[in-house]
């Protein structure tokens, strides 16, 4: 979702009941039921100020549609955690707390608190299983800046990119869906076999990729298209 949609679909007056319906539909997209005793018997409390809140007519329980998400209990408005999840998904380049905060009219320990819970919910998505078109590459993260003029620092310098001790990373990416990575200690043939059989539903989804080696045996298990980099950056 970019930002004007997040304007024009939640930014409105009644942004506080546009986020609680996105909210219960998402969580009772089977029907409505009591999260403590399960009974279907409910009927949402119409109230101002219980929106997003339900009566339980079996076990008498206040069935609140935030519970068990990082929304439960928080004081901060739906609507700013909305946005915040918009802003940091968005994101070209990781986003500071500051940048947050200043983006949500909010202190930096709130906007700080909420980057946390927001990271860490996205974190334990990666049991997700890409299906569809996939897009794999692999690339080399982080290290330290080469020495201008020691180059006998003890460590094994990479000249040719001018970094030490770089990580690898491999990125599966679903067309106009997930996203996933994963840090390695070496990029290998058998290394990427692992990770696709683990992270893609091989059957019936086709993986784009470069026309690196790493990836010469994977139409053993999936359907596989390669770019030329030097014609074309994305298959069509």
């Amino acid at each position: 979702m970019s930002n004007h949609e997040f304007s024009r679909d939640y930014g409105t007056v009644s942004y506080k009941e546009s986020c609680f319906e996105f909210l219960e539909g998402i969580r009772f997209k089977e029907g409505t039921y009591c999260t403590h005793c399960g009974s279907v018997n409910v009927a949402k409390k119409k109230e101002q100020k219980h929106v997003g809140r339900w009566n339980c007519h079996d076990c008498k329980s206040s069935i609140r549609v935030t519970k068990g998400t990082i929304f439960h209990d928080t004081k901060i408005p739906l609507q700013k955690w909305f946005l915040g999840i918009v802003l940091i998904a968005n994101a070209k380049k990781s986003l500071s707390s500051y940048q947050l905060a200043r983006g949500l009219d909010m202190n930096q320990k709130s906007a700080w608190y909420m980057m946390t819970r927001i990271r860490a919910e996205m974190a334990s998505k990666n049991d997700v299983i890409l299906q569809g078109i996939i897009e794999a590459d692999e690339t080399y993260v982080g290290g330290k800046p080469r020495k201008s003029n020691k180059h006998d620092d003890g460590e094994n310098m990479d000249t040719k990119q001018g970094w030490t001790k770089k990580k690898p990373v491999i990125s599966l990416a679903e067309r106009g869906g997930n996203v996933l990575a994963k840090a390695v200690n070496s990029v290998t043939g058998i290394g990427v076999l692992e990770f696709i059989l683990r992270k893609i539903d091989t059957e019936g989804s086709t993986l784009m990729t470069d026309k690196s080696n790493v990836y010469q045996n994977v139409e053993r298990i999936i359907k596989h298209k390669t770019a030329n980099h030097k014609e074309q950056y994305q298959h069509p």
